[in-house]
C-alpha cells in the first residue's frame, strides 16, 4: 500500500513556488550529504517555472552543488529545440542562468527536428533512462487530471510495458508529445504534485481520493507523495483527512 500523501497547502502561488523550491533545495541538500547524486524528474508549466526560479536564487548560497544532479523530463512538446513551447527550453534557461549544471547530466528529451518520429524518439529517450529510479519527480496536474502528457480516457493512460511512449492525438496541443508511462513515473521514489489554482481543484480532490480513472490518482511515489497546493487548488478537500494538511 502506498504511504499516505503528504499535504502543503500555501495562501497563494506565489507562496507555494517559495515553500515548495525551499522544501526541493533542502531534500537535495540532504540526498548529496549521503553521498547521492540525485536524479531529478522535471516538470513544466507555469507554476513548475516559478519554482525553477526560487530554486535557483537559493542554490548560490546554498550547500548544494547543482553539478552533481542528474535532471530528467517527465515529458515533452514534440516541437523544435528553439520552440519556447518546449518544456526543457524555459526551464534550463531559468536553472542555468544562475548556476552551473553538468551537460551529460542534463537530459532533454529528443526535439522534432531530429531525424526520429515521436515514437522512435521516446525509444531512444527510454534507452538512455534505462532503468533509473528518480530521487524526485515533479509533476503538475491538468483540471482534467493529467499528468506528464498523460490523458484520462487516451491511449497514453492504458498500461504499457515501456517507461517511455509517444503521444498523438493529444487532448491539449501540441497533438504530438513525447511522455514517461505511469509505470515509470511510479518507479520514484518520490512524488511531489505543484498545483495552483481554482480550476484544478475538483481535479486535485478526486486525485487525493484515488480515483483510478485520472492519471493524477494512480501516479504516487514509492515512498512518499507530496501535494504542493496553494489555497485554490485545495478548495475541494473539505472532506479530506484535514490532519494531513500542513501550512
Amino acid at each position: 500500500m502506498a504511504p499516505q500523501p503528504i499535504i502543503r497547502r500555501s495562501v497563494d502561488a506565489a507562496a507555494l513556488a517559495d515553500n515548495a523550491s525551499h522544501g526541493l533545495l533542502d531534500r537535495l541538500v540532504a540526498l548529496q550529504a549521503g553521498h547521492r547524486v540525485p536524479h531529478l524528474c522535471l516538470t513544466g508549466g507555469r507554476i513548475a517555472n516559478r519554482v525553477y526560479g526560487s530554486l535557483a536564487a537559493l542554490v548560490p548560497n546554498s550547500a548544494l552543488d547543482p553539478t552533481r544532479l542528474e535532471l530528467w523530463w517527465g515529458d515533452e512538446r514534440f516541437l523544435p529545440t528553439d520552440d519556447p513551447d518546449r518544456n526543457a527550453g524555459p526551464t534550463l534557461g531559468i536553472l542555468a542562468g544562475e548556476f552551473p549544471l553538468t551537460a551529460s547530466r542534463t537530459h532533454p528529451m529528443p526535439a522534432a527536428d531530429g531525424v526520429l518520429d515521436n515514437a522512435a524518439s521516446a525509444a531512444t529517450y527510454a534507452k538512455e533512462l534505462g532503468d533509473t529510479a528518480f530521487d524526485i519527480c515533479l509533476l503538475g496536474m491538468g483540471p482534467d487530471g493529467h499528468v506528464a502528457s498523460i490523458f484520462p480516457d487516451h491511449p497514453s493512460f492504458e498500461h504499457s510495458t515501456q517507461t517511455v511512449i509517444g503521444v498523438n492525438d493529444a487532448p491539449k496541443p501540441p497533438a504530438q508529445r513525447i511522455s514517461l508511462t505511469v509505470e515509470a513515473l511510479n518507479r520514484s521514489r518520490e512524488v511531489w504534485y505543484l498545483v495552483s489554482g481554482a480550476d484544478k481543484a475538483p481535479a486535485v480532490a478526486r486525485a487525493l481520493e484515488g480515483d483510478p480513472t485520472i492519471p493524477g490518482g494512480v501516479v504516487r511515489g514509492r515512498e512518499r507523495t507530496i501535494w504542493w497546493l496553494d489555497q485554490a487548488a485545495a478548495a475541494k478537500l473539505a472532506s479530506f483527512d484535514l490532519s494531513l494538511i500542513h501550512i
